[in-house]
């Protein structure tokens, strides 16, 4: 009889310990609000993960990898749409663009990641299937659990405290009047800078997420260093019909003196292109 429940009376944490100690080999099917994700072990071991909603073809893992460039993923996704993960490697490997190991270590660490994000489930129907294969179109690869387990826990710990400083992204971040905002002294990493872009009243962290294609951990994340370092604080969201996710940053005569504001504006979305582009 399938292993059936609900993760509120079952964490994900003992699942993956009932999967690694008992070494099971199956499928972990769970529908939690708005997503659906499946898991699969062989003997123990992590063989392959997926969200419904997330892409995870090969080129988007190696993409998101940084194994092959912006231009060879747009390449391959007009050439190669058609093509099995299994297919599409075997011709990147052959070809000489990546490795076996690229392949290896990028799917590893893309399943690792759909694992880690189901730690903050607090709730979803589950359902464990044994002798479920990997998908046929599929590469899988062999992570064991204890390692994940371990970070899991860890990672849950550092949610659970950033969902109490953050308990609702329908919330909107304004930049702060001390922060300043010159361009040339603000120290942030590309991810930050990336969401930094889209911070206005009228954008909400849940926009912004949708917009920069991250988490609800990753922009929780991003959003507690850039409250916590001083240079954005709470703001209730302005409402606009139909209004599309904008992008402003303040303080640009601060950082641009003297140059006109269709050349500030002009500026800063070269930067903000260049941004998303890497």
């Amino acid at each position: 009889m399938a292993l059936k429940g609900n993760l509120r009376d079952f964490s994900i944490i003992q699942l993956l310990n009932l999967v690694n100690l008992a070494k099971k080999t199956g499928a972990l099917h769970i529908e939690g609000p708005g997503e659906k994700s499946k898991v699969v072990f062989r003997q123990g071991n992590l063989a392959y993960a997926e969200l419904e909603l997330d892409d995870n073809n090969l080129a988007s893992v190696l993409r998101k990898s940084q194994i092959i460039t912006k231009s060879q993923y747009n390449t391959i996704k007009k050439n190669a749409s058609h093509m099995s993960d299994k297919e599409l490697g075997l011709i990147l490997i052959n070809a000489g663009y990546i490795t076996q190991a690229d392949v290896i270590e990028s799917l590893q660490n893309y399943y690792s990641g759909v694992l880690n994000q189901l730690f903050t489930w607090a709730e979803g129907e589950f359902e464990f299937e044994s002798n479920y294969p990997v998908p046929s179109d599929k590469i899988p690869v062999k992570v064991k659990l204890e390692n994940i387990i371990i970070e899991g826990t860890r990672n849950l710990q550092k949610w659970e405290k950033l969902h109490d400083e953050i308990p609702n992204l329908d919330i909107a971040l304004r930049f702060t009047d001390g922060s300043g905002v010159n361009l040339k002294s603000v120290n942030l990493s590309v991810e930050e800078w990336k969401v930094a872009s889209y911070i206005n009243p009228k954008n909400t962290l849940s926009q912004i997420a949708t917009a920069t294609s991250k988490s609800d951990l990753e922009i929780r994340k991003i959003a507690y260093s850039l409250l916590q370092a001083g240079l954005v604080e709470f703001t209730r969201k302005q409402e606009e019909p139909n209004a599309q996710v904008e992008q402003k940053l303040p303080g640009l005569d601060k950082a641009m003196p003297g140059m006109p504001v269709n050349e500030q504006k002009k500026l800063v979305n070269k930067l903000i292109g260049r941004i998303r582009s890497i």
